[in-house]
């Protein structure tokens, strides 16, 4: 065997022994959960109340309930692949000191969960949650669902199947797809990837208000599929760009995406009242 092959079998050795690697530990490089289990009280929401639902499959949904005041929505929230709850109680506090209500479920391996995330695995008890938070009480024309990062996919799936009053997006994808194929461009991903969370093949069948958030600046996701998604999505539609902001500081000061939220969310009031914007 001539040098040249032998170098070529080692280089096609090595090549396949990456891929397999890949294969095997894909879910480990898109998971980064927080897998500790925190009362809403020890995050410092006195006004939360933690829920747990029981899968079909034996697992355990932990979620946190925030009460929405009367005559305001409830935003059930799919959150982005790392941390958990207690690392978006920031976010309750936002939200809730609006009036708004937060119904948050930690996807299965964080904050308590129990299992395995898997895309789904996710959608499964997306469908869960959303049955849990109609039983609470709360109208699905109250209900306004919310995607953070890779929660957008979750939550545009539920507004393609489930009755809502509306929609918002942050920092949302066309696909982990299209994100592995720029990122990885060397392996054979579309045969290897598992969890695809495709958004791009179900915003069309969102029939709901939409608002996307996107941070111009953010260097994980591009900001390019926010207006990809934009183009695909109905209308009703609202694309806000934060030009400073990048993939998780869109509710920090100088990059504050709460008056748009809080400007979006009146207009959907308005609009249902028939009122004239």
């Amino acid at each position: 065997m001539s040098t040249l092959v032998k170098i070529l079998a080692a280089v096609a050795g090595v090549y396949l022994l990456v891929a397999l690697v890949m294969y095997m530990g894909q879910r480990r490089l898109m998971y980064f959960p927080d897998a500790r289990h925190t009362l809403p009280a020890q995050a410092g929401l006195s006004n939360v109340s933690e829920r747990l639902l029981n899968t079909p499959d034996g697992a355990r949904i932990v979620a946190w309930y925030g009460k929405a005041k009367p005559g305001q929505p409830t935003l059930l929230y799919f959150h982005g692949n790392g941390g958990g709850l207690a690392d978006r109680a920031e976010r309750f506090r936002r939200f809730m000191g609006q009036g708004w209500g937060v119904y948050m479920m930690a996807y299965r391996g964080y904050a308590g969960s129990t299992g395995y995330p898997t895309e789904a695995n996710n959608i499964a008890d997306a469908r869960l949650a959303y049955d849990a938070l109609v039983r609470e009480g709360v109208p699905a024309g109250s209900v306004i669902l919310y995607g953070e990062s890779l929660g957008t996919n979750v939550a545009a799936r539920m507004a393609a199947e489930k009755d809502a009053a509306g929609l918002i997006l942050e920092a949302p994808y066309t696909s982990v797809l299209d994100i592995a194929l720029s990122d990885y461009p060397f392996l054979p991903v579309r045969l290897l990837l598992s969890d695809r969370y495709e958004t791009d093949k179900v915003i069309a069948k969102v029939r709901v208000p939409l608002l996307i958030l996107h941070g111009k600046q953010d260097d994980i996701i591009p900001v390019s599929m926010a207006h990809k998604l934009a183009k695909l999505a109905n209308e009703p539609k609202r694309v806000v760009i934060l030009p400073e902001a990048e993939h998780s500081d869109l509710y920090l000061e100088g990059n504050n995406a709460l008056p748009v939220v809080r400007d979006w969310i009146s207009g959907l009031g308005r609009r249902a009242s028939g009122t004239k914007e």
